[in-house]
């Protein structure tokens, strides 16, 4: 089902810094996941399967021959790196996704609750074509 014919974008999206944006993400942070499950089920936009040991290699085979693999997850403030992971703070989102179109990625983005509720800053979000000079894992 992978079509390594279709483009490939690059999404940064950084979070307002605005006071109470972080608590703004935290609550409905379960929506949006439940969305890129939806997105990522349909196959609409395929990003990053979320691989974890306990998943077993079985599924992860299976997971890899029915959907292109991208990377994707949450930026962390500098300071999440010295950080416990409850102290982490998360500051933006980014994505490397497969789409027919530039405007299908932006739709995408724009229909996100993070967009919609005003965590993403709408005026520094980016999405550009990308061509990959290595393999995306």
């Amino acid at each position: 089902m992978s079509n390594s014919a279709r483009p490939k974008f690059f999404v940064y999206a950084p979070d307002h810094t605005e006071e109470g944006t972080f608590a703004k993400r935290l609550s409905i942070r379960n929506e949006h996941l439940a969305r890129m499950k939806t997105i990522l089920a349909a196959g609409t936009i395929r990003t990053l399967f979320p691989y974890h040991p306990s998943v077993g290699i079985r599924n992860l085979i299976r997971v890899l021959h029915w959907y292109w693999v991208g990377v994707g997850g949450v930026l962390l403030s500098p300071e999440s790196l010295s950080a416990p992971p409850e102290g982490q703070k998360m500051i933006g989102s980014t994505f490397i996704c497969e789409a027919e179109s530039l405007d299908e990625v932006k739709k995408m983005v724009e229909e996100d609750i993070y967009y919609k509720e005003g965590v993403w800053d709408k005026e520094k979000i980016v999405v550009l074509p990308m061509m990959a000079a290595t393999p995306i894992p």
